[in-house]
């Protein structure tokens, strides 16, 4: 195995743009436990599962976020305590994700509900949480996780390369379960969009106008792009570190190039942003919500309209008909219904 390169110190533009994403990620990841929290008629099974995704996207850009602030450049014990919570948050990232895609594809192609719905949550919960705080402990008590030169992190510490079987725990803690949610994401997602798309041409053989056929279309349409965007996004952000991770182990002085350091601190520290976008941001009843909130909030913040010299405002004087010449439409009323 070559020699781990020396550390790679990180610009300020480049630990400005990554503490940036660190930041938009936990305010991404907040606005989706918000949205969770004020309205619960919007809490299906599958948003509880983005619930804690969404924590341990938060927790892990925090983590992060410290660890490129601080920008180690040798063993310190917060470097071992920042290290094990993004190991842990990170891992049980991907275990989040790959569940939520998992319970998609049950839940619509295989029809699972009820109890089995129920046993099927208590399992992700066991494996999502219980697996990589297992491997975070198991790395922090045989003390593998440490510095790392920033070869394989954006100034965040990991697993310590001094260690002989350093490889083997950087796939325990993250790039193995990293590398086969890049198949698994895509064949899932794959496999229900296919079948989305044949229950929506066996449906569209019963309906009997053009216009229904054409709005079933669009519907479909908009799901099956969502269905191809998620794990298009969660590839492209997470490829930047598994190409690192493979250069180092080549002993690659391109490992230490800046635009794949930014790449990857943007990919390792973002999907919290990227998943509150996907989920809140693109979905018509969260942006609905969303808007409507940030219209009221608006509406609360401005001072009421002053009163002129003259006094406050009379009511017009009624017509021979005995109605009022006021305005027909109330100022909170549309024009047009």
């Amino acid at each position: 195995m070559p020699p781990p390169a020396p550390p790679t110190e990180l610009v300020p533009s480049e630990r400005i743009v990554v503490l940036l994403s660190c930041v938009l990620s936990a305010l991404g990841s907040g606005l989706l436990v918000a949205t969770h929290a004020l309205w619960p008629d919007l809490r299906s099974r599958a948003r509880r599962l983005l619930l804690f995704l969404s924590l341990a996207d938060l927790l892990s850009a925090t983590s992060y976020f410290y660890g490129v602030l601080q920008d180690f450049e040798g063993p310190s014990w917060d470097c071992v305590l920042q290290g094990a919570l993004s190991t842990f948050a990170n891992t049980s990232s991907f275990f989040w994700t790959v569940a939520i895609a998992l319970y998609l594809y049950l839940s619509i192609v295989r029809t699972v509900r009820g109890p089995g719905a129920s046993r099927l949550f208590w399992a992700f919960h066991i494996v999502s949480w219980g697996v990589p705080l297992a491997i975070t402990m198991a790395a922090v008590a045989l003390k593998k996780i440490g510095y790392d030169a920033s070869d394989v992190s954006v100034g965040w510490c990991w697993i310590n390369l001094e260690a002989e079987d350093y490889v083997l725990w950087m796939l325990l803690t993250g790039k193995l379960w990293e590398m086969l949610a890049y198949v698994t994401l895509p064949l899932l997602y794959l496999l229900v969009r296919k079948h989305i798309s044949r229950a929506h041409e066996a449906l569209s053989e019963y309906r009997p106008t053009i216009s229904e056929t054409h709005q079933l279309q669009g519907h479909s349409s908009v799901a099956d792009k969502k269905l191809v965007l998620i794990p298009l996004i969660f590839i492209c952000l997470r490829v930047w570190s598994t190409v690192r991770f493979v250069l180092t182990l080549c002993g690659s002085p391109a490992v230490q190039m800046p635009v794949l350091v930014v790449l990857h601190g943007i990919g390792n520290t973002f999907q919290g942003g990227a998943n509150c976008i996907m989920f809140a941001l693109c979905t018509r009843a969260v942006r609905t919500r969303l808007l409507q909130a940030c219209c009221c909030c608006c509406c609360r913040s401005q001072p009421p309209a002053p009163e002129t010299q003259e006094g406050p405002p009379t009511a017009s004087a009624p017509n021979k008909a005995g109605k009022s010449q006021g305005p027909r439409w109330a100022p909170d009323q549309p024009l047009s219904t």
